[in-house]
């Protein structure tokens, strides 16, 4: 496995296929891609992208005080490469990244369905099951690094 910091471009197909299946490939877009302090990684078998996750300076609109704050946004793996250590692989190589931006908060909005891995990685809920449109159930999970 190698992790590289990608162009937000090179997430889409990732994106597309586990995040917005169905829906127009300009889904996949997320606002604040091209910020000159976001950054998306990539994780590659063989050569292959297989998994990938965005990386913002953003910080939450209400929950959270932490002065600065980066938002992980749009971490996925192709199905045929869960559960390798992937998703891990991406924010290990995150947060030194994130440190060296003076910032110590990460925050997401978590799929109810992957809380357990976020809090196996040191995640916790910050608030109640709540529903994004189109998306699902979510909560709000934050990590100090």
């Amino acid at each position: 496995m190698d992790v590289k910091q990608i162009h937000y471009k090179d997430t889409y197909s990732i994106r597309h296929q586990m995040l917005r299946p169905g829906r127009p490939i300009e889904t996949c877009y997320f606002e604040g891609d091209d910020d000159e302090l976001s950054f998306h990684l990539g994780a590659y078998i063989d050569g292959n992208l297989a998994s990938v996750a965005s990386f913002y300076l953003r910080s939450h609109p209400s929950i959270i005080e932490e002065q600065h704050q980066y938002q992980l946004r749009g971490m996925a793996t192709l199905p045929e490469h869960q559960r390798k250590g992937l998703s891990q692989a991406l924010l290990q190589t995150a947060f030194p990244i994130i440190r060296n931006n003076h910032v110590n908060l990460v925050w997401c909005n978590a799929r109810a369905l992957a809380t357990g891995f976020y809090e196996k990685v040191g995640f916790e809920k910050k608030s109640d099951i709540f529903e994004i449109p189109d998306v699902g159930p979510h909560y709000l999970m934050v990590k100090t690094i």
